[in-house]
């Protein structure tokens, strides 16, 4: 269970000492191997071996035994807060990935563009994971027709892919609003309710904006509907380097991750278009900061769509990524998942994430690969998430001891 007095005495042992700390986040790592290898089994991971010969493995659970978590939750662990006390709604950090400005009060919510047939009910959620461009322009549709509902400004902005963000300013407005989305096909997408007494003027507005999109989007071919999840408003949370003391940059992709990083106080570097474009920016900042979270998301992606083969060359192309980060000799390497996605249940899941730690003070557990199996047998055992940066603080000898 979750012990907050930890996270007490932590600022009082941290000392000045400069360290260079990478902690790799290779999104949904995880998997399950029911059907024979896990997708980390069967990848050709050459760098990442090498690098579990001279580490410590384990794994590490996002939230709490059996609970399937969120990319928000699951991070917000890795980076050492509570998530059932810092519960970060999808909304505001997607709003914050994509560089919009958030004013208490405000409130937002994630959306997916969806296919839905003539009986209203879905066929696709993601509404064939359209472009790019081609969210640019429905958010350019809707924006144009729908600005204002009940006196609260309404505007629509792209993410990534068929994601949107929705934000919503006006008085009185409450996040604490159930999601639209029913997270499964062939049925209806659900009504917005008020989780609590205050939030009912804006779960209708919600409602009757979702009746308006739908008449909007009519003549469109795929994203002919909406989803939404994850209402939220902007909360108060320390910044990470005051409470680690440490500088701190991300360098990530997709617009939830640089949100979450960014709400977090870290330095976020422009998007990268590759994965050398990756290392391209990890070398180029790494004499700048102490502290470097670096996400790869595509790993993710493929197992929700229950792609096992490209999921596993994206754990493949994560691979080359480690094996650079490791040449530039950094005090403490971490690479580990945010949760697991196994490719066999298409979504995420509740199984603990295989977990690779390196530093001149780690045990050697001399395994010949970075796996799940090898990690549940490794000797820094299974934990949660949460507890994770206490430790990579301790093998970067940032803290002193406690007591006398």
């Amino acid at each position: 269970m979750y012990d907050d007095k930890i996270f007490e005495i932590i600022p009082s042992l941290i000392n000045e000492k400069k360290v260079k700390i990478v902690l790799f986040v290779i999104d949904g790592l995880g998997g399950i191997n029911r059907s024979g290898k896990t997708e980390l089994e069967m990848a050709n991971t050459p760098n990442m071996d090498k690098i579990a010969k001279v580490s410590s493995l384990g794994m590490i659970i996002p939230v709490l035994p059996g609970i399937t978590p969120g990319s928000g939750p699951a991070h917000l662990s890795l980076f050492g807060y509570n998530p059932l006390k810092w519960e970060i709604g999808r909304g505001v950090l997607s709003a914050l990935g994509v560089d919009l400005e958030l004013k208490k009060g405000d409130v937002a919510a994630r959306g997916n563009f969806a296919t839905i047939d003539k009986k209203g009910l879905l066929l696709d959620r993601r509404a064939g994971r359209i472009p790019d461009e081609e969210c640019v322009r429905l958010c350019e549709k809707l924006n144009s027709s729908i600005k204002e509902m009940d006196g609260i400004k309404i505007s629509f902005y792209p993410e990534k892919e068929h994601r949107f963000v929705l934000l919503l300013k006006g008085k009185k407005l409450s996040p604490y609003i159930s999601d639209t989305d029913p997270q499964k096909t062939e049925v209806q997408p659900l009504k917005a309710k008020p989780l609590k007494k205050e939030a009912a003027s804006t779960a209708r507005v919600i409602n009757a904006l979702v009746e308006k999109v739908l008449k909007v989007l009519h003549d469109e071919p795929k994203a002919n509907s909406i989803l939404l999840r994850g209402f939220s408003s902007v909360p108060d949370i320390p910044p990470f380097s005051s409470t680690f003391k440490l500088k701190a940059c991300a360098i990530a992709e997709y617009p939830m991750y640089r949100g979450l990083a960014r709400l977090l106080g870290m330095v976020v570097m422009r998007k990268p278009a590759s994965s050398e474009d990756i290392i391209s920016l990890l070398k180029e900042n790494y004499e700048n900061y102490d502290f470097f979270y670096i996400h790869f998301k595509k790993a993710d992606s493929y197992g929700e769509d229950g792609n096992f083969e490209e999921k596993v060359k994206a754990i493949e192309k994560a691979d080359h990524i480690a094996g650079e980060i490791f040449n530039l000799a950094p005090d403490v390497l971490v690479i580990t998942g945010d949760h697991s996605t196994p490719s066999e249940l298409k979504s995420h899941s509740w199984h603990p994430v295989p977990l690779l730690l390196y530093s001149e003070t780690a045990r050697m557990d001399g395994f010949e690969k970075f796996c799940e199996m090898n990690a549940r047998c490794g000797s820094l055992g299974i934990f949660l998430s949460v507890y994770l940066m206490p430790l990579i603080l301790a093998h970067a000898g940032k803290l002193q001891k406690f007591g006398a």
